[in-house]
């Protein structure tokens, strides 16, 4: 066990990440919905992902760290049937991310606050890997992000409004009668 984490602390601690992952997930699952099949191919830039590999990797990324924390051992092993169209991968994502942060809410907090081993260059309690997630995976989606619109697609709401679907703020409950 990490020096000075208390189980209090770390299943606190995982309460907020688990939330605000979930709140990051409907916002992936939009920008991979927006990339365009016909389109997929796009890439940027000869050394980039395209936009379809991009998409698989952001979705299998966050279903391997899921596993990986729940496990507690990164073996970070890509499934044998992958999606194929943005439609598919937003389904399977959507379908694995509810099962791995389902795994991670039932872990302890003695395995939560055990550390463990990432390829040699981590050795976090395993909760801690949360956050690595979460930032892996908002580093993506922006990247994929400024995929959209080159392909013809429209950029959706993530923190607010876009040019495409602008924030409109909520109307107050008393003037909204």
């Amino acid at each position: 066990m990490s020096q000075g984490l208390t189980p209090d602390f770390i299943l606190g601690y995982r309460a907020m990440m688990l939330d605000g992952i979930a709140r990051e997930a409907e916002c992936t699952k939009k920008v991979i919905a927006a990339v365009p099949d016909a389109k997929s191919d796009y890439r940027p830039d000869p050394h980039a992902r395209t936009a379809k590999e991009l998409a698989w990797h952001i979705a299998n990324s966050d279903i391997q760290f899921l596993d990986g924390i729940a496990d507690m051992k990164f073996s970070m092993e890509t499934p044998e049937i992958k999606p194929q169209t943005s439609a598919e991968v937003v389904a399977w994502y959507d379908e694995n991310m509810k099962r791995g942060m389902a795994r991670i809410a039932q872990m302890t907090p003695e395995q939560l606050m055990t550390p463990v081993e990432f390829f040699g260059v981590f050795n976090l309690p395993a909760a801690f890997y949360l956050g690595f997630l979460n930032n892996h995976s908002i580093h993506h989606r922006g990247e994929l992000t400024t995929y959209l619109r080159p392909m013809g697609s429209k950029v959706p709401s993530i923190y607010g409004g876009s040019y495409d679907e602008p924030f409109v703020p909520p109307v107050p409950a008393e003037t909204a009668a």
